[in-house]
């Protein structure tokens, strides 16, 4: 087990008069019942101390708030906090909002319109303790001044980021963020740019349109710390920007994503003869056996590729189950992906193309053909697979355009 340092313990000032106060978790490796989390999470609040006013933004996720307590006393008074700010109202940043609350019955709820109505069914604050924000208001703390962002579906449609004007430190929650409870700075993790592409995917990828809005909203500030709801604090944040620029705009690789599931190898056969036809092509291929894959991964790669290949056996007249479940999240997610492909191999009966046809019908991805067989692959069979391949090949070299 990797030794941590003592210092991840305590509170740390990451500017002027703004501290962390969150918490990690190195041991969670399921986020939402859904993602892998191979190195955790963290639930990262932040106390921001100005000369008269002191405001908390966001908390942590219930059974983190002792922790959460035990910083804050680091820092200040648990009774003199003012406000305490709720970017976001999901239970892994807002979850302790009721135990802050009660151990000091003055601070006030921030958040916006939406957000209050979700604190008061959620959390149960009462309306004479929140105050609504909209886009571009301001608290003023005494020499700090919290401005706020409306950033409607970031991926919640009450989310906000939160802005300290003076020194330049933003709050974007769930935003920007990754899951890693390695590292303190982004330049403290390794692999911090995969990490962020595999958050990304798993998050924020269908709300796109969405996060370039947000980004041109935040494009004029001078923004010298960007600190996340998870993963490290971005001192460096253009990098982690310009990541981000590039994904939103749904920009995409000579890359084909190739997910599937054999059951007695005759659909993996067909799978090699693509994946082998493809790289010939020169097209950049990752590939994922379904029943070992980690959806995190797959997320990262749907990303920026152009093209997928979905290889699933029939099981009793429709697509194996796993191929399936891997074809809604693609659904789902809305990667920008533009072209696909499907092989499919059966026993005794097939269907397995019609239902991912009808799966795949609402996205915009062009299937640009399928090949269904009974039994293993011939040698027919493998020259109709190549020339298929060859096909997607040329439609990915040609741009998605």
């Amino acid at each position: 087990m990797e030794l941590m340092d003592l210092e991840s313990y305590n509170a740390r000032e990451i500017s002027d008069g703004v501290y962390w106060v969150g918490a990690r978790d190195w041991n969670q490796r399921l986020f939402d019942a859904l993602i892998p989390l191979p190195q955790g999470t963290t639930y990262n609040a932040y106390l921001v101390k100005g000369e008269q006013k002191t405001a908390l933004v966001d908390t942590v996720r219930p059974g983190f708030e002792e922790e959460l307590e035990s910083r804050i006393g680091q820092v200040a008074e648990l009774a003199s906090l003012d406000y305490i700010v709720m970017n976001h109202a999901e239970p892994d940043h807002a979850g302790s909002i009721p135990h802050i609350m009660a151990k000091n019955e003055s601070a006030v709820l921030v958040t916006t319109k939406k957000g209050a109505e979700m604190a008061s069914v959620q959390y149960g604050v009462p309306a004479e303790r929140t105050q609504v924000v909209k886009d571009g208001d301001t608290i003023p703390l005494g020499g700090k001044t919290l401005r706020f962002i409306e950033a409607p579906w970031l991926h919640w449609p009450e989310t906000m980021f939160t802005y300290v004007e003076e020194d330049g430190v933003l709050f974007p929650c769930d935003f920007l963020g990754l899951h890693t409870a390695h590292g303190f700075y982004d330049d403290e993790v390794e692999e911090l740019i995969p990490f962020a592409k595999r958050y990304f995917g798993e998050i924020m990828m269908p709300f796109r349109k969405m996060g370039v809005k947000a980004l041109e909203k935040i494009d004029g500030l001078d923004v010298k710390i960007i600190a996340p709801s998870h993963g490290p604090v971005h001192r460096n944040p253009d990098r982690i920007l310009s990541a981000y620029r590039q994904w939103v705009s749904g920009e995409t690789k000579e890359k084909v994503i190739v997910v599937y599931v054999s059951m007695w190898n005759s659909t993996e056969a067909m799978i090699k003869t693509m994946v082998e036809t493809l790289f010939s092509e020169g097209i950049e291929v990752n590939l994922f056996r379904l029943p070992d894959a980690d959806i995190g991964d797959i997320a990262r790669e749907l990303v920026d590729s152009r093209g997928i290949v979905l290889g699933t056996p029939a099981v009793l007249g429709g697509m194996h189950p796993v191929a399936l479940y891997a074809t809604h999240l693609v659904k789902a997610l809305r990667p920008p992906l533009k072209y696909g492909v499907v092989l499919s191999s059966h026993g005794w009966s097939g269907g397995a193309v019609k239902q991912a046809a009808e799966v795949l019908g609402p996205t915009k991805i062009e299937v640009l053909g399928a090949v269904d067989i009974k039994g293993p692959p011939g040698p027919d069979d493998e020259r109709e697979i190549v020339e298929l391949g060859k096909q997607l090949a040329a439609k990915i070299k040609q741009g998605g355009e």
